[in-house]
């Protein structure tokens, strides 16, 4: 009688969504979406919520317009006769994940580097492969980034939603163009509350920011209640957690503080060097980690933007079958997929990106043991080998490689982003009431993590796009448009 009066109830609450259909992306768009109804049933399913649970089998969960209604054992749930009916015997829901340092832009090559939107192909990829919400973690073209949101959001485009970063906040000394360089104090207080009001929800500082810029940088964002985070160089990581910053973006790869040249405002010449020598288990790194989860600062893993980077093996970090992909580089234009392997094939044997990147794995683990927010993101900036939506399943996949188990990997790319956004009462997880955003993937990536890539119907919003049909969209676009 419970669940007779559940199911009642949510097909009253459909009964009452009748702007659902005609919200949720029309027009051009009809193309590329599989399943909507205003009732939708996933059954025969295994769940992995998002939580580090262990997964559920033979679930069946119910879709009511955007939300997510009932989750119960297939074989005592009912099935409404209005329902649309997916048997997915054999798949895995898991939540929409959530990119937490996932650009707009992509790498165009030249000196001095220069980069470029991919409005068109990076917003439809990301969502092709499960990507429901991003952050897009520092800006080349905010105002672009500004309507592209405006636009996904009002159905007028295909993409994922949008938390955007305005533009970077770098210091003397940037190594592009297209970042504009702080003239000091009050400039950087200028450009957090001119960003703000344009609607940007969070900020990053960049590699040469001095520390009297960024406290003034997280003075003014926390005053509006927006979060900042960093690529630093100049600062090191504690100088920057005891200064008020919430967030630290490539894991250990961008600390500083352990070089023995480091000056104060200062990025110093020997920074790699010191990480490729720091001992996690030693005093220093473990006082890093005390001071960071401390003072709750959250830390971004980017492990794919560094993979691209090494050199390529047959197995582990490198491996040709995750970097040499080619339906990704498929979507890649002729320029840019050329760029890339021959980036590749003049990177040495010798090259330290395979210690650094270990090491870095080695922070990520210990950092969580001791109590730390890790997230995850792809970072397709580089040498231009990782794309949208590719490079966040590789990224699940590298965690998973670090040491975690794939539940964990899973929850570190969907909840653990949720709760730093402060949306994890809506997304990030699978429970009732919750957005439907869903990635229906077949096999179990619980037991087999490279599974994880087996994405074929990504739900935002209650509504399933088809991804094949997605990624065969853009085609060659990548490092064009």
């Amino acid at each position: 009688m419970k669940i007779r009066f559940f199911v009642t109830a949510l097909v009253t609450i459909a009964s009452v969504l009748p702007g659902f259909v005609q919200a949720q992306g029309g027009g051009a768009n009809q193309q590329f979406i599989r399943v909507r109804s205003k009732m939708v049933v996933l059954k025969n399913v295994r769940i992995i919520d998002g939580t580090g649970a262990p997964p559920k089998e033979n679930q069946t969960i119910t879709l009511i317009g955007d939300r997510i209604g009932s989750i119960l054992p297939a074989d005592s749930a009912p099935i409404p006769a209005e329902a649309q009916v997916l048997d997915l015997t054999g798949y895995t829901v898991i939540p929409g994940l959530v990119g937490m340092h996932n650009h707009m832009f992509f790498p165009q090559g030249g000196q001095p580097s220069h980069y470029s939107n991919m409005a068109n192909s990076f917003p439809r990829l990301y969502l092709a492969l499960g990507v429901t919400t991003v952050r897009t973690t520092g800006s080349v073209s905010p105002n672009n980034d500004l309507e592209l949101k405006r636009r996904i959001d009002s159905g007028q485009m295909i993409g994922p939603k949008m938390h955007v970063t305005a533009p970077y906040l770098e210091g003397k000394g940037a190594f592009t163009p297209v970042m504009r360089e702080l003239t000091g104090v009050e400039d950087a207080r200028k450009m957090v509350n001119f960003w703000a009001d344009q609607g940007a929800t969070s900020f990053k500082a960049y590699m040469n920011i001095t520390r009297d810029e960024l406290r003034a940088v997280v003075e003014e964002a926390h005053k509006r209640k927006l979060k900042v985070t960093g690529h630093l160089c100049s600062v090191g990581y504690k100088e920057a957690a005891e200064i008020g910053i919430d967030n630290l973006e490539h894991g250990l790869l961008a600390n500083s503080e352990y070089a023995a040249d480091k000056k104060p405002d200062e990025c110093p010449q020997g920074a790699t060097a010191s990480l490729l020598t720091a001992d996690i288990n030693g005093p220093a790194v473990q006082e890093t980690i005390r001071v960071l989860v401390e003072r709750k600062v959250a830390i971004t893993s980017t492990l794919p933007v560094f993979e691209a980077m090494a050199p390529i093996a047959q197995t582990g970090i490198g491996a040709a079958s995750a970097l040499l992909n080619p339906r990704m580089l498929a979507t890649m234009s002729e320029d840019a997929r050329i760029r890339y392997l021959s980036s590749r094939s003049r990177t040495p044997a010798t090259s330290p990106m395979v210690a650094l990147i270990k090491k870095s794995m080695d922070f990520e683990r210990a950092f969580v043991k001791a109590g730390g927010l890790l997230m995850t993101g792809l970072d397709p900036t580089g040498n231009g080998g990782i794309v949208a939506g590719f490079g966040d399943l590789r990224g699940v996949e590298l965690l998973v490689e670090a040491g975690f188990t794939p539940l964990e990997a899973i929850k570190i790319a969907s909840y653990n982003g949720a709760v730093f956004l402060g949306e994890d009462s809506n997304i990030g997880s699978i429970a009732s009431g919750k957005i439907a955003d869903l990635v229906v993937i077949k096999g179990n990536p619980s037991a087999k993590i490279s599974e994880i890539n087996n994405v074929e119907i990504v739900f935002k919003n209650g509504v399933g796009y088809d991804t094949e049909k997605l990624i065969q969209s853009v085609q060659g676009l990548v490092g064009t448009r």
